[in-house]
């Protein structure tokens, strides 16, 4: 009989280990992060490694290891699909203005503890309060910025340059990139045509469209982040992307490119921010987080990284930042506008309600087939 209790209890011991064991690994928290491409300080280069400061930073503060599992979306459209989708989960993502108040609108993200996030008293008060949270309830800004037009001087002629019609001039055929996603690619057709971003009015839509379409046999490709490989390279001579991109483009052009910037009249201002999911599977240390995003090492080794203009004051006033970026790359990214929240409301995505969005895809699968 012992012979037998023997061999079970030491079974069962081995087992109780291998649980045991088991529960030990589990102390590593978790936290899923879903970014934009090119949008965090990577370590590259030398650079501010920020996921891994923060792991670091929160092993040492609280004791306890936090492993982030960090990935990129290309569009707000396909962060939203994916969310929306309820396949995955994350704990936090950085949608765009128009976007936040979309997913805050239809109940996909949680309302934020500020008790979690001290730093937000460093985001600008003119970046608080924004049509898209009002109630500052659901965001905090992560970066701001305006959409121009980028275009190679050795091939794009100046008297061409300084509206959108650029983008339409037969002249570069097949050089042109137009955006990848349905609300910035309308944008420039619409901010064209001085029409609303933001109408309900079918007809502008159809305005827009057919605008497009008039620029489809010109398009080399319709892209995202795509963009920086086919402009650095010489691949294509113009295309409208977000001004922080442009200086990374800068950075990595090919010795016979040279990469040149400027904003149309109307064009599109927007903010991005840190937002948790209504997904999220661990809410307080997302919010953690995104108080770290917010600590002025981590802010401005993401605002250097990125090129991106920030909405955080330990950024913006800080010395080293300013000598760093430079003064030319501080006047295009920080641009002296009268009133940043006027000209915001008055060009800055809306969120649509569900039958504009259905027409606008509508228009935008149409033109993606033809």
């Amino acid at each position: 009989m012992s012979k037998k209790i023997i061999p079970v209890c030491l079974a069962l011991v081995l087992v109780l280990g291998m649980v045991f064991s088991g529960c030990g690994s589990s102390d590593t928290l978790t936290l899923n992060v879903y970014n934009w491409g090119e949008y965090i300080s990577d370590g590259s280069e030398g650079s501010f490694d920020t996921i891994k400061e923060f792991e670091n930073w929160y092993r040492e503060t609280y004791g306890q290891k936090v492993k982030v599992n960090y990935s990129t979306f290309a569009s707000n459209e396909d962060m939203y699909s994916k969310i929306s989708s309820g396949a995955v989960s994350y704990d936090v993502i950085i949608p765009s203005d128009y976007m936040i108040a979309r997913m805050a609108g239809e109940g996909m993200l949680l309302p934020l503890d500020f008790a979690n996030i001290p730093n937000y008293q460093y985001i600008d008060e003119t970046f608080k309060g924004l049509y898209y949270d009002p109630d500052n309830q659901y965001s905090v800004p992560y970066t701001y910025g305006i959409v121009g037009v980028i275009y190679n001087a050795n091939v794009v002629d100046e008297a061409d340059v300084g509206s959108w019609d650029v983008m339409w001039n037969e002249k570069y055929s097949g050089a042109i990139l137009q955006f990848n996603n349905s609300r910035d690619a309308f944008g420039t057709a619409m901010y064209k045509l001085g029409l609303d971003v933001n109408t309900t009015d079918k007809a502008d839509w159809d305005l827009a469209y057919e605008e497009l379409l008039t620029q489809r046999p010109l398009v080399y490709s319709y892209v995202m982040d795509e963009i920086y490989n086919m402009m650095e390279a010489g691949e294509a001579a113009i295309g409208a992307y977000y001004a922080g991109d442009y200086f990374t483009m800068v950075d990595a052009q090919a010795e016979d490119v040279d990469l040149q910037f400027y904003y149309p009249e109307e064009t599109n201002f927007y903010v991005d921010a840190m937002c948790i999911p209504s997904c999220a599977q661990n809410k307080e240390l997302a919010e953690i987080f995104i108080n770290y995003m917010l600590s002025e090492e981590a802010a401005v080794a993401n605002a250097e990284y990125t090129y991106y203009a920030s909405p955080n004051s330990l950024v913006y006033n800080n010395p080293g930042y300013q000598e760093d970026m430079g003064e030319d790359v501080m006047d295009v990214l920080y641009p002296q506008l009268d009133n940043f929240s006027q000209q915001y409301n008055a060009m800055a995505y809306r969120n649509l309600d569900t039958e504009m969005l259905g027409y606008l895809n509508t228009l935008w699968e149409n033109i993606k087939i033809n």
